[in-house]
């Protein structure tokens, strides 16, 4: 799986304190995977606001990088610096939103690994798109932001085609896909529970809709 083991997240520490600059330069490799879900109309804007998010974070993280050293020092400074209009400001804004892509990616990786599927259509991925859009980006998102992405998922590649592109384009048998996707999720899974952890504990998350 090359390109989602390219760069190891490192693992979550025991005290959930995840620092900035590690997970940021893991994450940066990630907004590619839009590209192998095809349908550019729909998850072109995802993968750059995946990235625009990403550099978002960066940019506070490298004003101060021992203020900011962890994800959770940037939530705890935002919220003293900028008082009512947070969590809807700066680096916390942008890291909800991050996590919301990633959630979406991790779901439908999870999904694929666990073998849902539609068993008339077994090399489609359209149950899994749709379970992983339910779960982490819905609710967010108006109602034509909903029919686009729904209506997205019957322009989505077979499995087998999305497992050869996130192997950049070598043939590897399905399993060893898999096994490679399992890797991936163990290590990025924990430390994205850690986030969304975080923003309920500080009361930081908001169900606006894009």
């Amino acid at each position: 799986m090359a390109l989602l083991l390219e760069h190891e997240f490192q693992p979550l520490p025991a005290d959930n304190q995840i620092e900035t600059l590690p997970f940021l330069e893991a994450v940066a490799h990630l907004p590619p995977f839009f590209d192998c879900l095809g349908t550019p109309i729909v998850y072109s804007p995802v993968k750059a606001d995946l990235a625009g998010n990403i550099k978002k974070i960066r940019a506070v993280y490298d004003s101060n990088p021992t203020k900011f050293k962890t994800l959770q020092n940037i939530l705890e400074v935002e919220k003293e610096m900028h008082g009512a209009a947070w969590p809807k400001t700066g680096a916390t804004l942008a890291l909800m939103w991050l996590k919301r892509g990633l959630k979406f990616m991790l779901v439908l990786l999870q999904s694929i690994s666990d073998g849902e599927r539609d068993e008339e259509h077994p090399n489609l991925i359209r149950v899994n798109a749709l379970k992983a859009y339910e779960i982490a980006l819905k609710k967010y998102h108006g109602w034509m932001l909903q029919k686009l992405f729904t209506g997205s998922v019957y322009a989505l590649p077979y499995k087998s085609d999305l497992l050869k592109a996130l192997e950049k384009g070598k043939e590897v048998k399905e399993e060893e896909s898999i096994a490679k996707i399992h890797q991936f999720l163990s290590r990025v899974t924990p430390i994205l529970d850690a986030i969304y952890e975080m923003y309920t504990k500080m009361n930081a998350e908001l169900s606006y809709k894009a």
